[in-house]
């Protein structure tokens, strides 16, 4: 790959990073745009990060990112934001001099003359539309078919996604798939720590055992059938408590109604979004994670289950089966049985210890230096085209 020179020396990138649409709780896709931010601006010496962020996040990107260069200046709400992307980013990009820029949310202005990445996480707006808001999907599959014609690179966070965005919406560019990565640092193995996980965890009403589900409450992530397959553990492991860890998405009528017909929804506890020191403890400290997701574009919940330790049953969705390898009891997605079978495998003590033990090995493969070294790649590539 050619890299750009001045005066023999190679020049430094400016990347625009688009932060915009992170929410100040973030998950999946959030959570890889915080991850690429922060990495960018510690590890990569040959990148100016420059970020766009909303008018009122400013000090959380100067506080996470030191160093980069913040632009606070688009709308706070959903529509407006969109709007500025396409109206007033190309403006933008001229003048701050900007070689690349970075959609990492599907997105990107069309207009733009500048090389531009974007990077797609998942295609349910179009196999599986129901899962989200009927203007979201109008608009998203407009935008990612727009935006992957018009892109230099596009990313996708696993194979998976990249076969499915070929049959929907098929890029004109090269299509580079990065996965994601985990914080070592934060999601490990950690025995040393499990008198502190405890004491965490019991402010929140945990109480051990307990089979866990972390990520944002809504309708693809199989939380009915999860609620459903509680109910029959349960007459096993009549102390097992069920914790729903995670923000209310849309649609979660079903959830509360299924809860509220449970025989054992006196043993499940909603504790909302966890603060940042909770999820891993919360991760280290369970008798088994579930991750029964009806599709994924990644599955990093999963991902970090695994770095801690935890046995880990999940739904056998591609993307999922090829983030977690055999390090998982994987099932089959939207059967409540399979769950249910799935469920007492992972909690029977000889399958517990080979997860526990598996876990770790897998997710060590996955790292955020690795992933970020690939899209300084990605930039260099696409200032080139």
């Amino acid at each position: 790959m050619a890299v750009a020179t001045v005066d023999g020396m190679p020049k430094r990138l400016r990347v625009l990073l688009d932060v915009s649409a992170v929410p100040d709780n973030p998950v999946g896709a959030g959570v890889f745009t915080v991850a690429l931010a922060t990495g960018l601006t510690r590890d990569r010496s040959d990148i100016d990060l420059v970020l766009l962020a909303r008018g009122n996040d400013a000090d959380r990107w100067a506080r996470l990112t030191p160093g980069a260069e913040v632009h606070a200046v688009v709308p706070e709400r959903r529509p407006m934001r969109l709007a500025w992307e396409q109206w007033s980013g190309p403006r933008l990009a001229r003048k701050l001099k900007i070689d690349v820029w970075h959609g990492p949310h599907y997105t990107l202005p069309l207009r733009l003359s500048t090389p531009r990445v974007v990077t797609v996480h998942d295609l349910t707006f179009f196999t599986n539309p129901k899962w989200h808001e009927k203007n979201k999907v109008r608009y998203f599959r407009r935008m990612i078919r727009a935006a992957v014609k018009r892109a230099a690179v596009t990313v996708c966070v696993s194979d998976a996604t990249a076969q499915q965005l070929a049959v929907y919406a098929p890029p004109s560019g090269p299509v580079r798939v990065i996965h994601h990565g985990v914080n070592h640092d934060r999601f490990a193995v950690a025995p040393e720590m499990a008198a502190l996980d405890d004491a965490r965890l019991s402010v929140l009403g945990v109480r051990q055992p307990f089979i866990a589900f972390v990520g944002t409450l809504e309708p693809r992530k199989g939380l009915v059938d999860l609620v459903g397959a509680f109910a029959e553990v349960t007459s096993k492991y009549p102390d097992l408590q069920l914790v729903l860890a995670g923000s209310p998405g849309w649609g979660t009528a079903e959830l509360d109604a299924a809860i509220t017909a449970c025989p054992s929804r006196d043993k499940i506890l909603r504790t909302g979004y966890l603060p940042n020191d909770s999820v891993p403890s919360l991760l280290r400290r369970a008798a088994v994670v579930a991750y029964p997701s009806l599709d994924e574009g990644f599955g990093l919940p999963a991902l970090e289950a695994l770095a801690c330790g935890a046995p880990l049953v999940a739904s056998a969705v591609p993307a999922i089966s090829e983030v977690v390898g055999e390090a998982a009891v994987l099932v089959s997605p939207g059967d409540k049985a399979a769950l249910v079978a799935g469920l007492n495998q992972a909690l029977a003590p000889a399958e517990s210890e080979r997860l526990r033990i598996a876990g770790p090995k897998r997710a060590a493969e996955f790292t955020w230096a690795t992933a970020i070294d690939s899209y300084a790649e990605v930039y260099e590539y696409a200032r080139t085209k």
